[in-house]
């Protein structure tokens, strides 16, 4: 199962290499990192998808919290969240399937930040399932590049679970 954690860091040199190191000796892969200034002064937050059972989630929490310059740290996987990524994706459009490339941009929500003449780069932000969907979209059209920043989650203050309501 992969777990999103959500990890509070004093803002200081050499805090994300001491967590990945975390991760690395004990043979973890890390599926998505993000990394930006949290709410307050002098602190980051890093959110990121780590796969494995409740156990070893625990384990790894525990040794995160244990790290110099670690405030907190929170497995929101269970918890009610917004959860956003951003991708650029790089497509060939021709003059014949251009409109079609960019109708499903729109049906998307996505926006066309730059064109060419022969490809169109669209930027996409939204739930990590909207940009396997896109991407499954666009393909047909021959997809030169991808760029995504990796997932950041941020727990619903309503409480209001949207999986359990994609499920009804």
């Amino acid at each position: 199962m992969k777990h999103t954690l959500s990890v509070v860091v004093e803002d200081e040199a050499g805090v994300l290499t001491r967590i990945a190191s975390l991760f690395a000796r004990r043979g973890f892969n890390i599926e998505s990192l993000a990394v930006g200034s949290a709410e307050q002064n002098g602190c980051s937050r890093i959110t990121m998808v780590v796969p494995g059972d409740d156990r070893v989630i625990e384990q790894l929490t525990k040794q995160l919290n244990k790290l110099i310059n670690v405030i907190t740290v929170r497995d929101l996987t269970e918890i009610p969240c917004v959860e956003r990524e951003l991708m650029l994706i790089k497509v060939n459009a021709n003059p014949a399937n251009r409109s079609e490339v960019i109708e499903i941009a729109q049906i998307f929500r996505a926006r066309v930040v730059d064109v060419s003449d022969d490809s169109l780069t669209i930027e996409v932000v939204g739930d990590p399932g909207k940009m396997v969907a896109i991407v499954k979209m666009l393909q047909k059209f021959g997809i030169r590049e991808i760029a995504r920043t990796g997932k950041i989650s941020l727990t619903r203050e309503s409480g209001v679970n949207t999986e359990y309501l994609k499920a009804s």
